[in-house]
């Protein structure tokens, strides 16, 4: 056994830089112990509620700094955090707690716009197993706006501030990160403590990250998805670096932000460097923003040339790309500092990672050629330990010598970096966010007009694809496209939902009934 705790991130920097700042928000800022004290209250009131090591915690939170907190403080207990995206419905955050086996679910209580606590509460009334909800309250002494449950404020405030972290190995079950395939439910990957603390440890060879010079991170990307979580603040927080949260991209507050705080390290979806170039007009100090930023990433799609030119003329920073799955902790494949990229490669291998490409449906790689096209395999460090629950697929994914199959296709040029050829059959990716069909297609299905329905991801000029939905109706029902489209509001998550319906009379499928997706526009 070798123990290890991810908690160590935090404590290992809150204290050997007990003088620096760990998190920025708006006027608010935290120091390494400050964060360290009240993570160890959060651990101490897990441990009052009943939680066990290797328990699961979920935990749905926007960029602010109790996701930080709560996320290590229930590494702290020896717990297994699981994030939720905020936007999820009750219908589908009981899922998520019924699926994970979560015991306890911290929340938000939202804005006027997004009602997560509302949607919190009525997936913990749905789930009998997860016994607590914690409120999460913008003033941490009011009231809590969901009756008969306590405020995360209130909770934690009688908490002692000390906390013994309990020693967990490095095998163990850290975090659970929620994914969909594109055939199924979305389904749980388990990351061990050392999956992401050596996917974390990356920074260095990466993007030349050193404890003595810390970078200034803007914390943009959701910390609910893998990218934020492990690249940005844990990243940071190995090396003592400095977290500067925005709950919401907003082109002109990041900017802003990034020039306050002298932020060093850019990490973003490609719409978020096309709005950033958007925003940059004669009012924003373009020679300071020049002068502090030290490191741009992008991943969660394809950059287009165009934009990769126009941030380095105007920002003078080279974007790296990288490529990773959330079952690859995330980070599998990058383009370095300080080597020039090839626009549309998501890069090399990094540093105790290897990377294929196998024939679809088998382990057998494929013989390499120029023009050679296959499923990219990746083995690793960073490979997860499995999907929670669900050996078969388990076993699908991951070979009995670790190789993971993405379900990506791709090829390889002679000098080892790879290009993305086309993604995961059918998915969508909007905004940055994974969005799969066949979930979309089943809910539509629920609805009483509708008897059939196939969805596909259409171009958009900002977004990258949006949601579209063909449907078929029941014979004798009624129903408009605008009436869906507000149902389909009401029953999926904002990112989800489509955009887009057409109402048609039949849908083009093979010989053998199955939809042929590629002849739908």
């Amino acid at each position: 056994m070798t123990t290890y705790n991810l908690a160590s991130l935090l404590e290992d920097s809150a204290a050997k830089f007990p003088e620096r700042t760990a998190i920025v928000f708006g006027d608010t800022r935290l120091s390494y112990p400050a964060v360290n004290a009240v993570a160890n209250q959060v651990a101490n009131l897990l441990v009052a509620s009943g939680v066990e090591p290797g328990d699961k915690v979920a935990l749905m939170c926007p960029n602010l700094p109790y996701f930080t907190i709560i996320y290590f403080g229930i590494l702290k207990a020896g717990a297994v955090a699981v994030p939720l995206n905020v936007l999820l419905k009750g219908r589908e955050v009981a899922y998520h707690l019924e699926d994970s086996d979560a015991k306890v679910l911290f929340a938000f209580e939202g804005t006027p716009d997004l009602a997560i606590g509302v949607e919190a509460n009525a997936g913990v009334l749905a789930t009998p197993s997860c016994e607590h909800l914690f409120v999460i309250t913008a003033d941490p002494a009011g009231p809590s706006p969901i009756e008969g449950r306590t405020t995360f404020g209130h909770a934690v405030g009688s908490q002692p501030m000390t906390f013994d972290t309990v020693a967990t190995d490095e095998d163990d079950t850290a975090v659970i990160l929620y994914t969909s395939g594109t055939t199924g439910r979305p389904k749980g990957a388990e990351l061990r403590h050392r999956n992401v603390r050596d996917n974390t440890r990356l920074g260095t060879p990466l993007f030349g990250a050193n404890a003595d010079t810390p970078d200034t991170y803007l914390c943009v990307l959701p910390l609910f998805h893998t990218f934020g979580q492990t690249v940005i603040q844990n990243g940071a927080f190995l090396y003592g670096g400095t977290v500067v949260m925005l709950p919401r991209f907003d082109a002109q507050q990041a900017l802003a932000l990034m020039l306050r705080e002298k932020v060093t390290f850019f990490g973003g979806v490609p719409t978020m460097y096309w709005g950033l170039l958007g925003a940059l007009d004669g009012s924003v100090d373009v020679e300071a923003l020049r002068s502090n930023l030290r490191v741009a990433v992008a991943g969660g799609a394809a950059l287009p040339v165009e934009v990769h030119r126009e941030v380095a003329k105007r920002l003078g920073v080279t974007i790296l790309e990288g490529y990773g799955l959330s079952e690859t902790s995330p980070v599998a494949s990058f383009s370095t500092l300080g080597t020039e990229p090839k626009v549309g490669s998501i890069g090399v291998p990094v540093p105790g990672v290897e990377m294929t490409l196998i024939e679809p449906g088998s382990w057998e790689q494929v013989e390499w050629t120029d023009d050679a096209i296959g499923e990219i395999a990746i083995k690793g460090h960073n490979i997860m330990k499995g999907y929670y629950k669900r050996p078969e697929a388990t076993e699908e994914a991951i070979s009995p010598d670790g190789w993971f199959r993405t379900g990506d296709l791709g090829k390889r040029d002679a000098e080892g970096w790879y290009y993305i050829v086309d993604r995961a059959k059918d998915m969508i990716i909007r905004g940055g966010f994974n969005v799969y069909p066949r979930e979309l297609e089943e809910v539509l299905l629920t609805h009483p007009a509708i008897s059939l329905a196939a969805v596909i991801g259409v171009p958009h000029e900002s977004h990258g694809e949006e949601v579209k939905a063909h449907v078929i109706l029941k014979p004798g029902a009624s129903a408009t496209a605008e009436e869906i489209i507000a149902w389909s509001k009401d029953q999926m998550a904002a990112y989800k939902y489509p955009r887009i319906v057409a109402i048609v009379d039949s849908l083009p499928m093979t010989a053998t009934g199955k939809i042929l997706k590629r002849e739908l526009s």
